[in-house]
């Protein structure tokens, strides 16, 4: 990982700072419309903490399960250590979903309203954290302006390909937060169009496949992906939920551009100013 600075034995990283620069504007994004629906920002918190501690755990469990399980079981004091990496998006997703459908649960707050809000601010926190990893992409067949080289070889971006899908979806879910038919529209979009995302960048990456060109991520994607479907059939099989309406004024297209804009631009010069 690329060390930032270090004081002693304390060593700061760029992948934990961008983590974390993640988790804290995702959070003020996702507490700000909970507000804007009637959920205080206590609930939001709480379900935050929830969410980010579960979803690190299932993210490590998923790693060691279907990527290298055999490794791990031989040597079970390197489960603990994340900070090598060794982290499935997949895992964190799926123990996320779990965690705050209990929280709803225990709350009787609706869990669909609480995950539509929620997938509103995870493609921004993704997006930020994916600046600081240093996994890069397969090497380019034909070098491109974008490439990166990294230890003598001239490697595809992918974190870039990534933050950049990321943060489409992030606004494509802002916007469409002021128009959704029914409680969990949001939700249902996040799983079937972050899977998407994580199956063209995985293309670009080094991963151990299963068959052809598809890896072990394709076929987590697939999964979430049917899930997500099956979901959507039942949500369509009953009676819709009565969606809110926000008293605030639609974000125009023409401000969530500039948004966007300004996250890729602020993003690439991040990333290659550091990892260049």
């Amino acid at each position: 990982m690329k060390e930032l600075i270090s004081f002693g034995p304390i060593h700061i990283y760029f992948f934990g700072v961008m983590i974390a620069l993640g988790i804290i504007a995702g959070s003020i994004f996702a507490i700000k419309q909970a507000e804007k629906r009637g959920i205080n920002e206590d609930t939001m918190l709480n379900l935050i903490m929830i969410v980010v501690v579960s979803g690190v755990i299932g993210a490590r469990l998923f790693y060691i399960l279907f990527y290298n399980p055999s490794y791990y079981f031989n040597n079970p004091s390197e489960i603990i250590k994340i900070d090598e990496g060794g982290l499935s998006i997949h895992g964190g997703i799926f123990a996320a979903i779990l965690a705050g459908y209990i929280y709803s649960r225990k709350s009787k707050i609706s869990f669909l309203k609480l995950a539509d809000i929620t997938v509103m601010a995870l493609p921004l926190a993704q997006g930020i954290g994916r600046v600081g990893c240093d996994v890069f992409g397969k090497p380019m067949a034909s070098i491109m302006p974008w490439a990166i080289n990294y230890n003598g070889q001239v490697l595809h971006p992918a974190q870039v390909y990534e933050f950049v899908l990321d943060y489409i979806l992030f606004v494509i879910l802002w916007k469409r937060s002021y128009k959704k038919r029914f409680e969990g529209e949001l939700f249902i979009i996040y799983l079937i169009a972050f899977p998407i995302i994580r199956g063209i960048v995985e293309f670009f990456r080094i991963n151990p496949v299963v068959w052809g060109p598809f890896s072990i991520s394709h076929i987590l994607s697939l999964i979430l992906i049917v899930i997500a479907l099956i979901v959507y059939k039942v949500l369509l099989g009953r009676n819709r939920d009565i969606v809110e309406k926000l008293e605030v004024n639609e974000i125009k297209s023409s401000t969530l551009v500039v948004y966007l804009i300004t996250l890729i631009a602020i993003s690439v010069f991040v990333f290659y100013f550091v990892q260049g």
